[in-house]
């Protein structure tokens, strides 16, 4: 995302609500809220992880990755943050305005240690959407594509960019558990603006770790199916 597309967020969100008294159970200043928090989460995913992300494949299949695996740090860590985008940290400090101004027109007063729980979940929220990217990443070890499911992640963060209370049935159980975008900007939106509720910040923790534990494990499970340049 970009400046543009931020703003195309907001009056996507502002010209539903025309018509609609609230979305989700959300009318217009919770949405600017949760349209501010998910839009955090992309731009500091763009500012650390896109760029190492996107060109994961390529290390792969070229065989450059040994340059990484011979390092002493972690292989994942080194991979997933050796690239920071000047430019994407720009768009950073503009959803910290963008959220600045959605708190100042909120109509509702909201304590500062809500507000640092909600930056601390968004953090968390960070590292869900990177295990997911990572994850879909990864199915290069095994498929050998050009660019593994990098583009399906994207595709699907779309349904995080939308209140969770939206979906019902098993695409709600899809979104909190199997992929959780749910969790990434919805939950912790919750949590700042709504009754705080244990069940929710547990939920969202727990999966975030689980998921990251998961992606540790898979990592170390394609490793052993590389062939390296030197192989």
């Amino acid at each position: 995302m970009d400046i543009c597309y931020y703003g195309v967020a907001i009056a996507f969100f502002q010209i539903i609500l025309l018509h609609t008294p609230n979305l989700g159970g959300w009318g217009e200043p919770q949405m600017m809220v949760f349209v501010s928090a998910y839009c955090m989460v992309d731009a500091i995913n763009m500012t650390l992880f896109s760029n190492n992300m996107w060109n994961f494949p390529l290390l792969v299949n070229r065989g450059d990755l040994d340059y990484y695996l011979v390092r002493p740090v972690s292989s994942l860590f080194f991979i997933s943050l050796r690239d920071f985008a000047a430019n994407s940290f720009v768009n950073l400090l503009i959803t910290f305005g963008l959220f600045a101004w959605a708190l100042h027109r909120y109509p509702a007063p909201i304590s500062p240690a809500k507000i640092m729980l909600f930056l601390a979940l968004l953090l968390n929220g960070t590292l869900i959407f990177y295990c997911l990217n990572a994850l879909a990443n990864m199915a290069v070890f095994f498929t050998h594509s050009s660019e593994g499911f990098g583009h399906m992640i994207w595709t699907m963060m779309k349904f995080g960019e939308r209140p969770d209370r939206i979906y019902t049935g098993l695409l709600r159980r899809f979104v909190t558990f199997v992929m959780p975008f749910a969790l990434v900007a919805s939950f912790p939106t919750r949590l700042l603006i709504e009754t705080f509720d244990w069940r929710i910040l547990a939920h969202t923790i727990v999966v975030a770790w689980c998921l990251f534990g998961f992606t540790i494990w898979i990592w170390g499970r394609a490793l052993r199916s590389y062939s390296s340049a030197s192989s």
